[in-house]
């Protein structure tokens, strides 16, 4: 569970907010006139979450590809052209 807590409370033990947030994992939401702004995490925590959701992103796209080839009967590009359409080969 995250903790919820103002800006200026925040403020007053940041150190032992980012303690918390980088060696216990715990995330803290930070509210500003009672609306949440921010949240504090672990740097690493953050790296993976963004990675995973970089994945799903990815995945998404996949799925979306393979149905529109479906819907239209296209296709697939082969690797080599795409690698030579981006100067890659």
């Amino acid at each position: 569970m995250t903790d919820v807590l103002s800006v200026s409370e925040a403020k007053q033990q940041l150190g032992a907010l980012v303690d918390r947030a980088h060696f216990q994992h715990e995330a803290v939401s930070l509210t500003r006139r009672g609306r949440r702004v921010a949240v504090l995490v672990d740097a690493d925590d953050f790296d993976r979450l963004l990675e995973r959701l970089e994945d799903l992103d990815d995945a998404e796209a996949a799925e979306a590809a393979r149905r529109e080839m479906a819907e239209t009967g296209a296709l697939p590009v082969p690797w080599d052209e795409v690698k030579a359409e981006l100067g890659l080969a």
